[in-house]
């Protein structure tokens, strides 16, 4: 029993001395004297920065800008009929051939019409007898002969004449089908010798000298559209050829299914590259801004309905900046960008990466790849700036149309306007007047 209360005693001895020492040990760096604090008090300053939270930044670059809206649509010709005889008969001629231009007036079909030609000329001999017995009636109560009750039913029986001769040259004219405009003519569904009835498909005239396309935008763009205005149109079925559309008509009744407002372009076709019903893709051009600034999307945070940004402005050392939240105002969109129209100015730097670092105003960060960031923002507008802000992205090989848009409207636009050199006047020419000049002022209107 001894024995064991000594090795209690001396286990307890053990635990005080153990807990004495590492309170002494604990108190000991309080104890030193001021010149062994500042030591350590110096080597954390100097490697404050490197403890300063790392965030990527981008800066802000000054490029080309359209603003634009893709939708897709339809060609049709700028007068399309289909002839269709008014009154049953047989073909007697065929004055036209399948796929070619015809001119307005010309004879393209003509019926049997021996019937009506003799009819007409019945009335023309009833007519003579009522002429001349008018002008009969006329001298007689000239002489006092007849009494004005005979020179009355002879001026009436004059106009019933010219009123049957009228008739007969009217039903005569109806077995003759003309042109009814300058045009191409399809294929015929008809031979010489059939008897068609009223209303039968003879054949479609197209006039292809101008092209409309058809296609619709949502509503939210009504206060863009304007009658003048440029469009770029793809054609799945000729790839690589790029047409401009003049914006001639906008519909002013909005679609209460789509919420959609249906325009209407006119295409220059003197060249006969398109037919009706094509399916197109439609880039509307609504305006271009050449200083449009425009940062990474991934830097727009948004706050509560508003849109931030997290700013860089110079900090104590080269390697430090100081980060500041700034309210701007977003514009246009693009993949990967978005334009900045207030907040921040050329050349500013913004945070792209590591936002959720930033825990407050005027907390110093590192950026990481400061010298890359730099590079394309001290040139100003780089060829990869401008790319993407045009909608054609960073190094893609075969963009897609959507993101390949812009840059198409702003480089083929102008090409697209002169392409086309054929002799005769525009059939678009009244409203591209209007559209051209709004575009040599360097901004769409």
């Amino acid at each position: 029993m001894a024995s064991k209360a000594i090795y209690g005693a001396v286990a307890a001895a053990g635990i005080a001395v153990a807990s004495g020492a590492a309170w002494w040990y604990q108190r000991q760096p309080a104890s030193v004297t001021g010149a062994e604090a500042a030591a350590p008090a110096a080597r954390g300053a100097s490697s404050g920065a490197a403890r300063a939270p790392a965030v990527e930044a981008a800066r802000v670059e000054v490029t080309t800008l359209v603003d634009e809206a893709q939708a897709v649509g339809s060609l049709r010709s700028r007068q399309s009929v289909v002839l269709r005889p008014e009154v049953s008969g047989r073909i007697t001629k065929l004055n036209f051939r399948d796929g070619e231009r015809v001119r307005r007036g010309q004879l393209l079909v003509q019926l049997d019409d021996q019937l009506p030609l003799a009819q007409v000329q019945q009335a023309q001999a009833e007519l003579s007898i009522a002429e001349a017995n008018h002008k009969r009636n006329q001298e007689l109560v000239a002489q006092k002969f007849v009494s004005q009750r005979s020179l009355d039913e002879s001026a009436a029986n004059l106009k019933v004449a010219q009123a049957k001769l009228a008739l007969a040259q009217a039903t005569a004219a109806r077995l003759r089908i003309v042109a009814p405009f300058d045009g191409i003519a399809g294929i015929r569904n008809i031979s010489l010798g059939d008897y068609l009835k009223d209303g039968a498909d003879i054949v479609n005239i197209e006039d292809l000298d101008a092209m409309y396309v058809d296609f619709r935008l949502p509503e939210r763009y009504q206060t863009k559209l304007r009658r003048g205005q440029s469009a770029l149109v793809d054609l799945d079925a000729l790839p690589g050829r790029h047409f401009t559309a003049v914006v001639q008509a906008i519909d002013p009744l909005v679609d209460a299914n789509g919420r959609s407002i249906g325009v209407r372009g006119c295409i220059d076709n003197r060249q006969l590259q398109l037919r009706p019903g094509m399916f197109a893709r439609v880039t509307a051009v609504f305006g271009e801004r050449e200083q449009a600034r425009v940062i990474p999307e991934e830097a727009v945070v948004p706050q509560s309905g508003r849109q931030y940004v997290i700013k860089l402005v110079d900090g104590p050392d080269q390697d430090t900046r100081i980060a500041q939240r700034v309210e701007v105002k977003t514009g246009i969109r693009r993949p990967g960008r978005v334009e900045i129209v207030q907040g921040l100015q050329p050349g500013d730097m913004v945070v792209t990466a590591g936002q959720q670092r930033v825990q407050r105003d005027g907390m110093p960060v590192r950026v990481l790849d400061l010298g890359r960031a730099g590079q394309a923002g001290a040139g100003g507008e780089t060829p990869a700036a401008n790319a993407v802000a045009m909608g054609s992205g960073p190094a893609q090989p075969a963009p897609a149309p959507e993101a390949a848009g812009a840059s198409r409207a702003a480089a083929a636009l102008p090409q697209t306007l002169t392409a086309a050199r054929v002799s005769g006047p525009n059939p678009c020419a009244t409203v591209a007047a209007a559209g051209s000049g709004a575009r040599r002022g360097g901004t769409v209107r």
